[in-house]
């Protein structure tokens, strides 16, 4: 039986130039490949090292790339390796097979929605009238499903962000800080659930995963094994479970770390 690893993408296994967290000598830092451009800019990259596990790992279990990014935003990624058969976008809203929105999941994930959270028409307004211009620079929502907030983080008034959470908390859904986006999720609106249905597909007998962030609990908490790197919302917490193991790693050299694990774990299988 093939062993599933659903891994979150950015600051998980894809880093930004400002989250590479190069703290070695320039002379000694690893060689990067970019693994996404937007607007003819690099804009992601993992170290070579990574690039060659990640193929290793696509060639030994189902990789799964399982992010809170819409459709759109995942695919303009390039990873390296076999291209994924199946890939969690917008927080487990859409579940992608080659490429396209399963529609009958996401049919069963809007109705879930709509039975047990408050609308995102409310949620939108709630922030459109409570976030400060001072600190907003962009409003966003994502494939009809959820909101997020592009702000500057050093003029943010970080007791907001508790105060929304709050806010939200009442209404069934979840706030996640992460660089300089704030995220308004459903609750229901999980990548564990999505997991899930890739596992029965694919008939999986072992599930691994990886996470930094709030967004990311659920779905390390119901892998068989999970990892956190030493950075982002979960570290900061101090998060931890049963199965899950918290490395030191951080930044880019992290998504290295991540790999090995999995790929351990996978050929220990």
């Amino acid at each position: 039986m093939p062993a599933l690893v659903a891994s979150d993408l950015d600051r998980t296994l894809i880093y930004s130039a400002a989250a590479l967290a190069l703290t070695m000598p320039d002379a000694r830092a690893p060689r990067l490949l970019c693994v996404e451009v937007h607007e003819s800019r690099p804009l992601s990259y993992m170290t070579e090292t990574a690039a060659r596990l990640l193929t290793d790992l696509g060639d030994a279990a189902v990789f799964v790339p399982t992010t809170t990014r819409t459709r759109k935003q995942y695919l303009r990624i390039n990873l390296p390796g076999p291209a994924p058969t199946y890939a969690i976008c917008a927080n487990g809203g859409h579940l992608l097979v080659d490429g396209e929105s399963d529609p009958d999941w996401h049919a069963q994930v809007t109705a879930r929605l709509a039975d047990q959270c408050a609308p995102l028409t409310e949620v939108q307004e709630h922030l459109l009238r409570a976030a400060d211009p001072v600190w907003v620079r962009k409003h966003r929502v994502a494939d009809d499903l959820f909101a997020y907030l592009v702000v500057e983080r050093e003029l943010l008034d970080e007791d907001w962000v508790k105060e929304l959470a709050a806010w939200a908390e009442n209404r069934g859904w979840t706030v996640s800080l992460q660089g300089r986006k704030i995220y308004a999720v459903p609750k229901p609106l999980t990548k564990s659930a999505a997991m899930r249905e890739v596992a029965r597909r694919t008939g999986a007998d072992l599930t691994l995963a990886a996470g930094d962030s709030l967004l990311d609990a659920d779905l390390l908490l119901a892998a068989d094994r999970s990892w956190r790197p030493g950075h982002g919302e979960l570290a900061d917490t101090g998060f931890t479970a049963p199965s899950l193991r918290a490395l030191p790693d951080r930044g880019v050299l992290a998504g290295e770390r991540i790999l090995r694990e999995f790929l351990g774990a996978v050929e220990g299988a």
